[in-house]
């Protein structure tokens, strides 16, 4: 990936630092995109001293109204060759039981944010015949899950519009891919009583390699997880939408996520 440049949301932590070390690792420039300028600071003069490659950060809020819009203008007239969007985030628990603001933020992260930097800055992309684009989703997209029930949903439109978009897109010189991991060993639920399953989870850094091979092949989704993750999503599209549901549901219970709260400081 000598001589390109890659742009990456949610770059501070967990997987989205996963990308940017690897990136660096395959020779890419990078601009790195999360809302903590110090931790941002901290991981660019990380990858500085371990990598050839020139390395900006920019500080802003993708679920704010105005996020989106900022990083653009910050951006003026650099090129940027991949678009990895993987900024997310949502709430676990009875969707009724948690804050509003939770499942708004979710959406207008997951959902506004990452559409708003795809029609940007893959408008340019279409414009000069070359560019690419992941959108990190979730196996969580492809069917309904009780207790994770708007986190869920923002990740099927996700799996929906970068499907679609890819479709579009096709003959520009411009390619779209989405990226499908199942549980991943990161800070998803840090501020709440619910846990994943170390033995279940994959590593971040394992989800960015693989989703950065898989793009190199071509390919339309990416599914770099555990094979059971992947297999997950083929049986919820052979069975019925009710029993799926009811699946989904009893598995976040058995993992208490019916009971989740967020953790008092």
């Amino acid at each position: 990936m000598n001589g390109t440049t890659a742009l990456v949301t949610g770059a501070s932590k967990g997987i989205g630092r996963a990308f940017a070390h690897e990136l660096a690792r395959r020779g890419a420039d990078l601009i790195l995109v999360a809302r903590s300028a110090g931790t941002l600071e901290e991981l660019a003069a990380e990858i500085r001293a371990q990598h050839a490659v020139a390395v900006r950060t920019l500080a802003a809020d993708l679920s704010a109204p105005d996020g989106p819009a900022q990083v653009v203008r910050e951006l003026g007239d650099t090129t940027v060759d991949l678009l990895i969007n993987n900024a997310g985030m949502g709430s676990v628990g009875p969707f009724l039981d948690r804050p509003y603001r939770q499942h708004r933020q979710s959406v207008d992260l997951n959902i506004h944010g990452l559409m708003a930097l795809t029609y940007e800055i893959g408008g340019r992309m279409v414009a000069r015949g070359s560019g690419g684009i992941i959108n990190v989703s979730s196996t969580a997209g492809f069917q309904p899950m009780p207790y994770q029930a708007g986190y869920a949903a923002t990740k099927a439109f996700v799996l929906s519009f970068t499907e679609a978009l890819a479709h579009e897109v096709r003959g520009s010189g411009v390619r779209v891919m989405g990226s499908h991991p199942g549980g991943v060993a990161t800070g998803f639920f840090d501020g709440t009583t619910a846990t994943i399953d170390p033995r279940a989870a994959d590593t971040p850094e394992r989800i960015a390699t693989r989703t950065l091979d898989d793009f190199a092949r071509g390919r339309l989704n990416s599914y770099p997880g555990r094979a059971f993750n992947r297999a997950q999503t083929l049986v919820a599209r052979v069975l019925p939408r009710a029993t799926v549901v009811r699946a989904t549901g009893a598995l976040n219970r058995r993992l208490g996520h019916h009971t989740a709260t967020d953790v008092m400081p």
